[in-house]
């Protein structure tokens, strides 16, 4: 991570803050550009983010997730949750709040209804359409399903999410000081061996307890009845999921950055070498 010189050091949290500062330095003249050019109402811009912070980093060195448990790498709420930040003046009011339920996946086909184009027929596509949300603030009731790797780890519908798996991460990581949860030791939740629920989920409700500590009782009707829901739910998604080709299962040392901006100047630019992929295995 770096800070541009004239941002760097404004911050009290290292370099991770001054690198925030300087993303909305960018962003805010990336919007005022939009606005300099005249085509600010012609323009769909979304800010968010691809998982929550990354607390194994350290501290001051990988942000904060609030309330939430754990980080990035994990499908607990601190891994998984992110806010955003839909922009488009005259089309979106400004200051509104949504509560909707959204992925990346659906900037896609969401993005295909704003500009007026029709969703591929040819293909299964996972993103849904939340133009309506954006423009007449609805709630669409949905649920997300969280993976890591293959595997469905949890699922959310409305306020209450279902952990069918959990595990934060290896026992041999924690050893070696790399840590998802530093200090959010949840007992039978952040566990460092991969614990499985699918006869018997952990079902929080996140508005009670975001922080994913006290499961609901497995005795309460509360449980039964959201078990019963969302035990259809996960039949339906199941029976619909066409499995895909892994992408993300190759590792090849040619692929990586050699040559970082800055390089050539400070002489340490390095050659790749040569492509020689291989099947990699992530411990977490």
């Amino acid at each position: 991570m770096r800070s541009c010189v004239l941002l760097s050091g404004l911050s009290n949290v290292c370099s991770y803050g001054d690198a925030v500062i300087e993303l909305d330095h960018s962003v805010g003249l990336i919007l005022k550009e939009l606005r300099t050019l005249g085509i600010a109402e012609n323009t769909f811009v979304f800010f968010t983010s691809d998982n929550g912070a990354a607390l194994m980093s350290g501290p001051k060195q990988g942000g904060s997730n609030g309330p939430f448990l754990c980080g990035k790498e994990t499908t607990f709420e601190g891994g998984m949750r992110e806010p955003a930040i839909a922009w488009w003046p005259g089309h979106i009011k400004a200051g509104q709040v949504s509560y909707q339920l959204g992925s990346v996946m659906d900037l896609f086909t969401t993005s295909l209804s704003l500009a007026g184009l029709p969703p591929l027929s040819d293909r299964v596509i996972d993103g849904l359409d939340l133009s309506p949300v954006l423009l007449q603030n609805t709630v669409i009731d949905r649920p997300i399903f969280y993976y890591r790797g293959n595997e469905m780890m949890a699922v959310r519908v409305g306020l209450y999410k279902a952990h069918y798996w959990t595990w934060s991460n290896s026992w041999e990581e924690l050893m070696k000081g790399i840590n998802f949860c530093p200090g959010q030791h949840v007992t039978g939740v952040t566990t460092h061996t991969q614990q499985e629920h699918t006869m018997q989920p952990l079902i929080f409700h996140l508005g009670q307890d975001p922080g994913e500590k006290y499961p609901i009782s497995v005795l309460s009707e509360e449980y039964q009845a959201v078990l019963r829901h969302v035990t259809a739910l996960v039949n339906e998604h199941r029976k619909a999921l066409v499995p895909g080709v892994p992408q993300l299962n190759m590792c090849d040392l040619a692929v990586m950055n050699w040559a970082p901006e800055g390089c050539q100047q400070l002489g340490k630019c390095l050659k790749p070498p040569e492509s020689a992929p291989w099947k990699c295995e992530w411990p977490h």
